[in-house]
């Protein structure tokens, strides 16, 4: 079975929800927190980079996908924006620990969200080969971008 834009966006939901718990377990004064937050920071860009430009762009351009979607970006949004505010904050001190917080929680109430209402929604717009040429070229720039901000 071919690979579809579905199947490449939850490996990188893995990688995100896995990077969120070991950066809430990460002990503070470490560079081990550093080294999981950079590599989160980079995983949630690189991520929302490519996937706005090969799945919410073309279901932004169908009205069925233009409430959806609009949502799923001002998610991406929020989420820089507490991103923003970790690499601004003492890392070593509660308000990080709780902004730390919300972040994971606004990270997966976005891709349950989006795993279990956005996909069905833009499954129905895209066609089969959409969704396998969208595979290739998430891939492809979700690489380039890790390789740019890292």
């Amino acid at each position: 079975m071919t690979e579809t834009i579905y199947d490449a966006l939850r490996e990188s939901h893995v990688r995100q929800r896995s990077l969120c718990r070991k950066l809430l377990l990460s002990k503070p004064h470490t560079e081990q927190r550093i080294a999981i937050f950079t590599e989160l920071r980079i995983e949630l860009a690189a991520h929302a980079a490519a996937e706005e430009r090969y799945l919410y762009v073309p279901i932004l351009m169908d009205d069925m996908g233009l409430s959806s979607s609009r949502h799923a970006l001002h998610e991406h949004h929020q989420i820089d924006e507490l991103v923003e505010e970790l690499q601004v904050i003492d890392h070593s001190g509660r308000g990080w620990m709780a902004t730390a917080h919300k972040l994971s929680e606004k990270v997966h109430h976005h891709l349950r969200e989006e795993e279990k209402k956005f996909f069905q929604v833009s499954g129905k717009i895209l066609t089969d080969k959409q969704k396998e040429r969208g595979a290739k070229q998430y891939r492809k720039d979700h690489a380039r971008m890790l390789k740019m901000l890292g």
